[in-house]
């Protein structure tokens, strides 16, 4: 008797935003300090190191980001998440014991079309956030990897 097909189970997937506080403030913008990774390269993900980064995720995938600083004597944080909250609702986080924020958020429904998002980070001292809306969810095909 053949054996009935397991929908995939569910996976956490990283986005790491690695900033350069310095160079942004005195640019006053994040293109060009700002890097964005994930843990999904194998599934299709697209755009490291860039802003453009498109990550491979479907239903059910528990999504975290969080923030890697290239100068640690300034301060930067990940302080908001914009998306449809159709697809996602994350939700800001501390590690126990501690005043580090993360973000994270699961995947409530297929992705057909890419879902651009704007993250916005807290740098220095300034009191308006620096925010980018170019990276995105993008979803699988029906053979499992989307289009690249």
């Amino acid at each position: 008797m053949p054996s009935k097909a397991r929908p995939p189970e569910s996976r956490p997937v990283s986005i790491t935003a690695v900033i350069d506080p310095v160079a942004a403030l005195a640019s006053g913008t994040l293109e060009g300090n700002l890097y964005l990774y994930d843990t999904n390269k194998a599934e299709g993900s697209t755009g490291f190191g860039t802003v453009d980064l498109r990550t491979r995720v479907r239903s059910g995938d528990r999504i975290i980001w969080n923030v890697v600083v290239l100068e640690c004597e300034t301060y930067a944080a990940l302080d908001g998440i914009v998306i449809d909250e159709k697809f996602c609702a994350p939700e800001r986080k501390l590690y126990p014991n501690t005043d580090i924020a993360y973000w994270t958020a699961t995947v409530k429904r297929h992705v057909t079309e890419p879902v651009s998002y704007r993250l916005k980070f807290r740098l220095g001292t300034v009191t308006e956030p620096y925010a980018i809306s170019t990276p995105a969810l993008v979803g699988q095909s029906a053979t499992g990897r989307g289009h690249r």
